[in-house]
């Protein structure tokens, strides 16, 4: 049963990550401070509660980055930008440039 599992395990984490970052995307829940505006706006920073889906471009740049041994701030990075396209910019619009605070992380789940 180990050694069938040490097989197959792999192989399914492998096909997870594969159709993240080519078709599926991934899953980001999170709580944590973002801002984006001035305050006194519904924009100002505050802690939201977030769940986006984020596309796969994205996917594969946080599973790469993962792979390739990058530091948690690098994956901080690559996660908020993700997150920032998703929410915030809707996939640019009018919001395209918009520059968008990530920090004091209280926790964050990445789904597949």
């Amino acid at each position: 049963m180990q050694e069938t599992e040490s097989e197959w395990q792999p192989q399914v984490r492998a096909q997870a990550r594969q159709r993240a970052a080519s078709s599926g995307g991934l899953v980001i829940s999170c709580r944590a401070y973002f801002g984006l505006g001035p305050e006194g706006t519904s924009d100002a920073g505050r802690v939201r509660d977030i769940t986006v889906a984020v596309t796969p471009s994205h996917a594969a740049a946080i599973l790469a980055a993962q792979e390739d041994g990058a530091t948690e701030s690098d994956l901080h990075d690559a996660v908020a930008e993700a997150i920032a396209d998703a929410y915030f910019r809707q996939g640019g619009g009018g919001r395209a440039g918009l520059e968008v605070e990530f920090t004091d992380v209280e926790w964050l789940n990445i789904a597949f």
